[in-house]
């Protein structure tokens, strides 16, 4: 006799999977993400419209934006961690959505009276309302860091319950969705600037954040409310509510379950200001309070026990291969026009799905941590073609050539009129080898070289995203509740540092015969990247890092991952 309750049909199922929290939340997130890569988009292409078709104002933005971040991340982590959950999402989505709203608005006066403000007071009120401009950007982009860390880094852990393989399947689904956002948003809001203009963008814009702040907020609201343990936020780790940590070494040693040798660092320091309480009052004291938070926040993120594996995810971005606007330079120098490239980027994000696909596929065979160690394998394999490339045919590779060479050329004008006509063909759509009327330009001799590159560009992105879901995952399930926060914004503070150092990398060799010299470079820092993954991986398995067991057997004891399974 079945004793079992009724089996649901297949229309109720559909209706219970729609009402989940796991689907409000994939809902709220598609939203988010929409409206964020429209206007990390468009406010680019703003900039340079703006002022005169230079990239001065957008690389000022990029510089105060990642400046920002980096310095912020940690204080930005630790606000998430002392405020209750609801709070703390709303807040940042009404921060975020209002200060783009506020900026499209601004953008609209500034396209509409453009030619009145440079005539008043000498362009200073112009001038004002560039800085205005990026500092309300700015601004939505912080509260657009505190949205990420709280719901990608902390509810998503909360409404999985404590059943790994539903956390990676919400990790992988979010980041799904990130891809085809990351594609799609750009080319709608791309579209409406082209057969528009910049002021209808702005407009376009500032009102689908107006809607979505709406609508996200009631979804955020029913997530709340389907999920009560979203309600209770401990300061102190609670076994019964938080996933386990990776048991270290020298917690064993000293006979400490992980709770007890990890107690939070930034607890110890709020502890040890509430002890000097006299001293609290002083204005000095409180103005420093940012600093010390900023400290604790490191050193936290330097005593985790996953603090590797975090340092070898920040190492990837410390690269020029991918489809950024320096690739895409690039390529545009080495004959290949819009088109091609928007096939490219269109194959970089199936790419970037089949990896987000393959991590749960692998993890599911191989458990987490040997996941990253196999999806980095994958990654630095097909990088190898990119270092084949500076090598191959068709490269400009050489360094014979002085990196600041292009610019002294410019200065002195005597390039002037063929760059200018270059650049005028590539804005028109034609490939950048067409020969003009006034000067012939040499055809390339093969595309061998940027071929090579390319290839292993898009297939590393099936082991970089498949590596990137499996630190994710380390972290939220390493992290105890009360530092997940601070931990987080900490990783976007590495994150912002390597990417930066990039760019100056960039500075420092921006004519194409020194590319082949940065991709070497590129290479090499995500090598090293991985052997800190690899350091941290046989810390955790030791021999057994290299022995994959069959479907059947669990892996996630053996990882230190050992997260009951919800029936």
């Amino acid at each position: 006799m079945d004793t079992s309750g009724p089996k649901k049909t297949c229309c109720e199922s559909v209706r219970d999977f729609f009402t989940s929290a796991k689907f409000l939340i994939y809902m709220g997130h598609a939203m988010s993400t929409w409206g964020d890569r429209m206007w990390n988009f468009a406010v680019a292409v703003f900039l340079v419209e703006l002022y005169g078709n230079s990239l001065l104002l957008s690389a000022v933005y990029g510089l105060v934006v990642a400046g920002s971040v980096l310095l912020l991340g940690a204080i930005i982590g630790d606000w998430v961690d002392k405020n209750p959950r609801l709070k703390v999402a709303q807040t940042s989505l009404l921060v975020q959505n209002s200060c783009v709203i506020l900026c499209g608005i601004l953008l609209m006066v500034i396209f509409q009276f453009k030619e009145q403000l440079v005539e008043l007071y000498n362009g200073w009120i112009l001038t004002t309302c560039y800085i205005l401009v990026i500092t309300i950007a700015n601004i939505a982009n912080l509260a657009s860091t505190a949205t990420a860390i709280s719901i990608q880094r902390d509810w998503v852990v909360v409404v999985a319950g404590r059943d790994s393989s539903s956390l990676a399947d919400m990790n992988a689904t979010v980041r799904i969705i990130d891809q085809l956002t990351n594609i799609l948003a750009p080319m709608l809001v791309g579209q409406i600037m082209a057969f528009g203009s910049p002021f209808i963008g702005c407009g376009f814009i500032s009102g689908w954040n107006l809607c979505s702040m709406c609508v996200e907020y009631a979804l955020l609201w029913k997530v709340y409310q389907k999920t009560p343990a979203l309600a209770s936020k401990a300061g102190v780790k609670q076994p019964q509510q938080e996933l386990k940590r990776l048991g270290s070494p020298k917690d064993s040693e000293s006979g400490q379950s992980p709770e007890d040798s990890s107690q939070p660092l930034m607890n110890e320091t709020s502890a040890a200001a509430a002890a000097d309480s006299p001293k609290s009052r002083g204005c000095c004291y409180q103005a420093s309070e940012p600093l010390r938070t900023l400290k604790a926040g490191w050193v936290a993120y330097y005593n985790q026990n996953i603090f590797l594996a975090g340092m070898s995810l920040s190492f990837l971005y410390m690269t020029v291969l991918g489809f950024d606007c320096i690739t895409t330079g690039y390529a545009y120098t080495q004959g290949l026009n819009g088109s091609v490239l928007s096939l490219l980027m269109g194959a970089s994000a199936v790419a970037g799905i089949c990896g987000t696909v393959a991590f749960t596929w692998v993890r599911k065979r191989c458990g987490l941590i040997r996941t990253g160690f196999f999806s980095g394998a994958a990654q630095l394999a097909c990088l190898m073609l990119c270092v084949v490339s500076v090598f191959a045919p068709g490269s400009p590779f050489d360094l014979s050539v002085s990196p600041f060479q292009d610019i002294y050329t410019h200065l002195m004008g005597e390039k002037a009129l063929p760059e200018a006509e270059h650049l005028t063909g590539l804005f028109a759509g034609g490939n950048a080898t067409t020969p003009s009327p006034a000067e012939e330009l040499p055809p390339l001799p093969s595309y061998m070289s940027v071929s090579l590159l390319f290839a292993g560009v898009i297939a590393a992105r099936i082991g970089l995203w498949s590596f990137d879901l499996t630190v994710t995952q380390l972290i939220q399930e390493n992290v105890i509740e009360s530092e997940r926060g601070v931990i987080n914004g900490v990783q976007n503070s590495m994150n912002y540092l390597l990417d930066l150092l990039h760019f100056i990398m960039v500075i420092l060799a921006p004519n194409p015969e020194a590319f082949g010299l940065l991709v070497i470079i590129s290479v090499s820092f995500v090598a090293m990247g991985h052997i800190m993954y690899f350091g941290f991986a046989f810390k955790s398995l030791g021999s057994r890092l290299f022995h994959c067991c069959s479907p059947e057997q669990k892996l996630e004891p053996a990882d230190g991952l050992s997260l009951p399974t919800v029936a």
